[in-house]
């Protein structure tokens, strides 16, 4: 009989988190929460196990292809939540008579999809979401995007670092249908446009052919897609439509918020979910190199689609796994996960000194600081080379000299200075 061999890596397209892990983390999940409340968002989280059939409901059937499915033991049909959107209509639409709109609400959900993992997409990730519900002005996109944008300018991330690059579903309709494309091959067609930059220009094209379109239509697709201003957009148009108007107000409003630099127009940002309506937008780093930090959009038929009443609304997502690497590459993730690090570790020499060493500990955490405290007694030189390699800032070592003097010293390990306090 073989014996199978026991692997210590974690699933394919899975993660582990160590502590050192977790201290990123936790520095990208704080300036996430922080922002959101600082804007006034409410915190919201729900199950990780959804219906297949709501995720159906919103993706269609194409969807089973792509998340992690399973049958429960009656039989029920069931999925790890691919994304957070549909599970937030269906708690809206769950209360819609009894919640008050419009209403801003943000989590940060771990979720899961079964495709190749690449850089900066994995099979599980979390992601921050922020959505308003119930507010048809772009007011509520522009009060997204300043929120985002706050949270990466807490991660010391700004103009120079990220752009977002913004555009309008309703705007690439009417530049299709001055085109002569039909209404009907509009979906299809954003699809196949948003894989543009993934896969080569003669796959794209193989697409739209097997939207329907001839080859006119193909041609007048790849010439809306080098347009590259509002102005040449309305010059195609050849008139001021409202769909023009809206892009260029959603810049008017974040220039109010002082972030009007952050933003630039790109006709190619489409966003392939097929429930956006209105303004689409994904943030990239200025270099370009990897995929969208954040992305989201409009999304007017969603609850109806749900079984709710129907309700404008506006989303973002913001995912973990581009951000850390992000940070990580230009060598501010190690500062931002300094704010997790211990303030002070205790030790002790002998059994004798264990209840002094409790008291410092208890009184430090008591002050509110993060104290470590030895489990066992210890030498000092066995005590000092443990806790010196963990980041901590100061570090106390209880001997039966300290008891006797009523004196301990406190030592900084970062600039390696020293100052007694009285035990008492």
């Amino acid at each position: 009989m073989t014996e199978t061999v026991l692997h210590f890596e974690p699933p394919r397209g899975m993660r582990d988190f160590y502590p050192e892990d977790m201290d990123a983390r936790n520095a990208v999940f704080g300036a996430w929460r922080r922002s959101a409340q600082r804007f006034g968002f409410a915190q919201y989280d729900a199950c990780v196990v959804e219906s297949l059939e709501l995720l159906k409901r919103k993706s269609g059937d194409e969807i089973i292809d792509q998340i992690y499915t399973f049958k429960d033991k009656s039989d029920r049909d069931l999925a790890l939540r691919p994304e957070m959107t549909p599970t937030l209509a269906r708690m809206i639409a769950a209360r819609q008579g009894q919640l008050s709109f419009p209403l801003k609400w943000f989590t940060i959900a771990q979720c899961f999809r079964y495709e190749r993992t690449t850089k900066g997409r994995k099979r599980e990730h979390y992601q921050w979401n922020l959505d308003i519900v119930g507010e048809d002005s772009l007011s509520a996109e522009a009060e997204i995007l300043a929120c985002a944008l706050d949270a990466l300018a807490a991660m010391g991330l700004g103009k120079r670092d990220v752009m977002v690059h913004y555009n309008n579903r309703a705007l690439l309709a009417d530049l299709f249908l001055k085109a002569g494309i039909r209404g009907e091959s509009h979906p299809a067609t954003f699809l196949a446009l948003d894989k543009r930059g993934k896969i080569p220009d003669d796959e794209i094209l193989l697409l739209l052919k097997q939207a329907g379109l001839d080859a006119p239509a193909i041609e007048a697709v790849f010439k809306i897609m080098a347009i590259n201003t509002l102005d040449e957009a309305r010059s195609f148009l050849g008139a001021e439509t409202p769909s023009v108007a809206a892009v260029a107000e959603l810049l008017r409003r974040l220039a109010d918020y002082g972030l009007a630099d952050c933003l630039c127009f790109d006709v190619s940002v489409v966003r392939g979910l097929g429930y956006y309506t209105g303004i689409v937008f994904e943030a990239f780093a200025v270099e370009h190199k990897m995929r969208a930090i954040f992305g989201g959009g409009r999304y007017d038929r969603l609850l109806s689609d749900m079984g709710g009443n129907q309700m404008t609304a506006v989303g973002l997502g913001f995912g973990d796994v581009v951000i850390t690497d992000l940070l990580g590459e230009k060598g501010q993730i190690n500062s931002l996960a300094g704010a997790d690090k211990i303030d002070l570790a205790v030790g002790f020499m002998e059994p004798a000194q264990y209840p002094t060493a409790v008291r410092i500990a208890q009184a430090g955490r008591g002050a509110g600081k993060k104290v470590d405290l030895g489990l066992r007694a210890e030498k000092p030189k066995h005590f000092f080379g443990r806790v010196g390699k963990g980041g901590i800032t100061e570090a106390v070592f209880i001997g039966p000299d300290d008891i006797a003097s009523g004196m301990v010293r406190v030592k900084n390990l970062r600039d390696r200075t020293e100052k007694q306090i009285a035990l008492n």
